[in-house]
C-alpha cells in the first residue's frame, strides 16, 4: 500500500490579487465576472473546483491584477501583444523526507542555505542552486513583469520528472508536485496555466493518471524527452499517447538527461549539445515510430525550438522524398515506398508546436521559415535561463508583421492548449 505524502507546503504570496480582469472572449463581450471563465484549466480557482470536461471549449482568458500592476500592464497592452510563456519551471518549497523508499537516495530534497535560495538535492549532490522564483509567487510576478510576460505556462522543473522511481513511488512523487503546480496556480488566478506529470516509466499507469491530472485542474503534463533511454516514440508509449489525444490533453516534451552523455568529454556540453539533441532523438521517433500518423490530433510542443531536429529536418525530407527543396517524391519513392511514412517528415513537423528559446535572431528566423509561425510560441526556460527583458526583443527583431507576432506571443500557445483560439 502506497504511503500518503504529505500535501505541499505553502506557496509564499504576499501581495492580495483581489482585483480581476476578464478579458472578453473571441466571441465578444465585456468584463464578466469570473464564473463566466471557463477556459480549460486556466489556473482559476473557481474554475478548478468547477471542472469542465476535456471537450469543453474555453471561452475566455481571466488574468487576476494587483491593483498597483494592473493600470501599467493595460497600458502597455495598448502598444504591444499580449504575451504567454509557454516554457517556465517551478520547484515546491519542500520535499517529503525520502524516509524508507527504496529510491531514497535518488529522491530530491531542498537545502533552504540562505534566504530566497535553495539547492535542489538528488542522489546527494546538488543538482541546481535556485532562487525563491521557482516556489514565491509574488517573486515570481515581479520577474513577469520585467520581462514584459503577462501569463506563464507553469511545470515542473524537468528532473521532478523522475523517470528513475519505482512506479509506485513515482506515483506518489507526481501527486505531491502536482499539487504544488496548482497551488501556485491558485496564489495568482489566472497568471498561470499549470502542468502536471505523470509516471511514464509505466506507460499504462501514466495513461490512468492523465485524468487525474486534469481533473485536479491543471491544462497539460509535462514529459521528458527520454524515458530511462527510450525515446518517446517507441512502440511501448503509443498507447499513452492514444489517451492523451482521446483526453485533448496538451503535452510539453522537455529535454531531460540526454542519452549520449558518455561521449561528452565534459559536463559543459550536456546543455548547448545534449538536450537539443536529445530532443532531436524523440521528435525522429515521433514521426518514424508512427505516433505522429495515428495521433494526428495530439497536442505536442517541444522545447528549445525542437533542439537539433529542424535543421536535420531537410535531410529527413529528403530521404523520404529523394528531392530537394521539398518538390513532389522521385517516382518509387514518398509514400509510394515501400514501408514508407504515409506523408513527408515535414508535414508532420508541422503539426507539432515548439519554443523560441534559440539565442539568435537567425536560427529563429528559420525555424519560423521552415514550420510555419503558427506552430511557434514564446518560451524562456524561467527561472533558469534569464529571459530577454522584454521576453520577445529577439522576436521583435525579425519584423514579422504585428498579427503574426501576436500569434507567437500569444494566440499560438492558447490554441496549443485548449486546441481552438482564445483571444487575450
Amino acid at each position: 500500500m502506497r504511503s500518503p505524502m504529505t500535501a505541499p507546503g505553502p506557496i509564499l504570496v504576499r501581495s492580495s490579487f483581489s482585483s480581476r480582469l476578464i478579458m472578453s472572449s473571441s466571441s465578444g463581450g465585456g468584463a464578466r465576472s469570473c464564473s463566466d471563465c471557463t477556459a480549460r484549466g486556466s489556473g482559476c480557482a473557481t474554475n478548478r473546483r468547477r471542472r469542465a470536461s476535456p471537450a469543453a471549449r474555453p471561452e475566455s482568458a481571466c488574468y487576476a491584477r494587483s491593483s498597483e500592476t494592473s493600470n501599467a500592464r493595460r497600458g502597455r497592452a495598448a502598444s504591444r501583444s499580449m504575451m504567454i510563456d509557454m516554457h517556465a519551471h517551478i520547484i515546491p518549497q519542500h520535499f517529503p523526507p525520502a524516509g524508507t523508499r527504496p529510491s531514497a537516495w535518488t529522491w530530491p530534497s531542498m537545502d533552504h542555505f540562505e534566504p530566497g535560495r535553495a539547492r535542489v538535492m538528488i542522489e546527494g549532490k546538488n543538482y541546481r542552486t535556485v532562487h525563491e522564483g521557482n516556489w514565491n509567487v509574488e517573486r515570481r510576478l515581479r520577474d513577469m513583469e520585467r520581462h514584459g510576460v503577462d501569463a506563464e505556462v507553469i511545470s515542473p522543473m524537468p528532473e521532478l520528472c523522475a523517470y528513475w522511481f519505482t512506479p509506485e513511488e513515482a506515483l506518489d512523487f507526481c501527486r505531491y508536485t502536482n499539487e504544488a503546480v496548482v497551488r501556485m496556480c491558485e496564489a495568482a488566478p489566472g497568471r498561470f496555466f499549470g502542468l502536471g506529470i505523470v509516471p511514464l516509466q509505466d506507460p499504462a499507469l501514466a495513461a490512468k493518471e492523465l485524468a487525474s491530472v486534469t481533473a485536479l485542474g491543471l491544462t497539460g503534463i509535462e514529459l521528458g524527452s527520454n524515458v530511462n533511454g527510450k525515446s518517446l516514440g517507441m512502440p511501448e508509449f503509443q498507447a499513452f499517447f492514444q489517451e492523451a489525444e482521446r483526453l485533448s490533453v496538451p503535452i510539453f516534451v522537455h529535454a531531460l538527461r540526454p542519452t549520449m552523455m558518455d561521449r561528452f568529454p565534459t559536463e559543459s556540453l550536456f546543455n548547448p549539445v545534449g538536450y537539443p539533441t536529445d530532443t532531436c532523438l524523440t521528435i525522429a521517433s515521433m514521426i518514424a515510430g508512427g505516433t505522429a500518423e495515428t495521433c494526428p490530433n495530439l497536442r505536442i510542443a517541444f522545447s528549445h525550438g525542437g533542439g537539433t531536429f529542424p535543421f536535420l529536418l531537410p535531410r529527413y525530407n529528403h530521404q523520404w522524398s529523394g528531392t530537394w527543396n521539398e518538390d513532389s517524391p522521385l517516382p518509387g519513392r514518398g509514400a509510394a515506398a515501400a514501408g514508407a511514412l504515409p506523408r513527408s517528415p515535414a508535414e508532420y513537423a508541422r503539426r507539432f508546436y515548439y519554443d523560441t528559446l534559440l539565442f539568435d535572431r537567425r536560427a529563429l528566423r528559420y525555424l519560423i521559415d521552415l514550420i510555419g509561425a503558427s506552430q511557434i510560441m514564446v518560451g524562456t526556460d524561467y527561472p533558469y535561463m534569464p529571459p530577454e527583458e522584454p521576453a520577445d526583443r529577439t522576436l521583435r527583431t525579425l519584423g514579422l508583421p504585428e498579427t503574426v507576432h501576436a500569434d507567437i506571443t500569444w494566440n499560438n500557445c492558447m490554441r496549443w492548449l485548449h486546441g481552438e483560439m482564445a483571444k487575450p
